[in-house]
């Protein structure tokens, strides 16, 4: 006899992704923290760019991940370093002006 596979229905496979406003009351303290956080830090983003990068510069991204791993307790992935750097220019950009060192870096 036969076996029958269910297969999931329409419903189900174009379902909306869009974000619940109900799921976004916060359980407990810590979720309150960050809207979007998840419990390990993370959060999710709606915009994404590529970036392409060197062999050096990935190798060098993942030994500073591993180095505040390993050194400070800090699990992080690559993702979260960028950002964290991203934030650190703009941040000096901002503060420094003409002095920062992405102007630097850059040039004029």
């Amino acid at each position: 006899m036969p076996r029958r596979v269910r297969l999931p229905g329409a419903g189900e496979l174009f379902r909306s992704t869009a974000p619940d406003p109900a799921a976004d009351v916060p359980v407990n303290a810590a979720d309150a923290a960050e809207p979007g956080s998840e419990a390990s830090g993370r959060v999710r983003h709606d915009q994404k760019i590529t970036v392409y990068l060197s062999t050096g510069e990935l190798e060098a991204i993942e030994d500073a991940r591993i180095r505040l791993r390993r050194e400070f307790g800090i699990s992080v992935d690559r993702g979260r370093i960028v950002r964290a750097a991203v934030a650190g220019a703009l941040s000096e950009l901002t503060s420094a002006g003409a002095g920062a060192d992405l102007v630097l870096r850059l040039g004029r």
